[in-house]
């Protein structure tokens, strides 16, 4: 006699989130700002999730959110919101009260955000650029050689190419990529990406908060690039210089730079 199959199972499972911090919440303000940052490619976000961070807005603002507009809002440039960060507690019932959830990996994003802070401190303490949160007697030493990103406990070694549509993550380790990455693609990891082949589509290295992960590639063609949440996309194409040439995208303060191999 055959096993009647349960009706449901629940397993843990990863799901990838776009995090949208908010610096503004007039409903006209984000819908300018999203349309420029797409550029007016309608399948730019593909119903991806995304979580609300309001932790930069001051109280009252925070307060005055019509939460049903930026929801219905971003679901216009195919964005699925699903979460708020850093939201005060007196906010909690209101959002829930829209089908949003409260997102409680602030600790995470905190210590990015320190990590960041320190990394600030210690550029303008040193001219040359020190990717290490703080300055000790040996990275005053090396102060002319980029820090390296953190080594991730594993690494995740893809050999086939990565076809339009498809979503790899490298959860806690760095990605390495023997093959094309095709537009509509996106490569995800909590470390660093190497693509050892054209990377199109997307890239989005740090993925939890780790802003010395970078990403390398033997000709970058990408839609966008992230290190650590912020990004960069590529509307107006690549530099010419850099066309058919291995470069690394590191972070910079707030700024994604896209390098040659040879300027290390």
């Amino acid at each position: 006699m055959q096993k009647a199959r349960k009706p449901i199972e629940i397993k843990i499972s990863t799901v990838v989130a776009i995090s949208a911090i908010l610096h503004e919440t007039d409903p006209t303000s984000l819908e300018q700002a999203l349309k420029e940052m797409t550029g007016g490619v309608a399948d730019f976000f593909e119903d991806e999730f995304a979580v609300l961070d309001i932790g930069t807005l001051e109280a009252d603002a925070a307060a005055g959110i019509d939460w049903s507009a930026v929801v219905a809002l971003f679901k216009r440039f195919r964005l699925n919101t699903v979460a708020v960060r850093n939201a005060p507690q007196a906010l909690h019932e209101g959002i829930v009260a829209h089908g949003l959830a409260i997102d409680t990996s602030a600790v995470a994003g905190a210590g990015a955000a320190n990590a960041r802070a320190q990394q600030a401190a210690a550029q303008e303490a040193e001219p040359a650029p020190v990717q290490a949160a703080a300055p000790t007697p040996a990275a005053a030493t090396a102060a002319a050689q980029p820090a390296a990103a953190a080594p991730a406990a594993n690494t995740v070694v893809i050999d086939t190419p990565v076809r339009a549509g498809q979503r790899i993550y490298a959860r806690g380790a760095d990605l390495v990529v023997l093959a094309v990455v095709n537009n509509g693609a996106e490569l995800i990891a909590d470390g660093c990406i190497h693509v050892y082949a054209p990377l199109r589509g997307r890239a989005l290295a740090g993925a939890s908060g780790n802003t010395a992960a970078r990403i390398f590639a033997a000709s970058l063609e990408a839609e966008l690039v992230s290190i650590a949440g912020v990004y960069r996309t590529f509307e107006n194409g690549h530099a010419p210089e850099l066309a058919g040439k291995q470069v690394q995208v590191r972070l910079q303060g707030e700024r994604i730079d896209v390098l040659p191999m040879s300027s290390w």
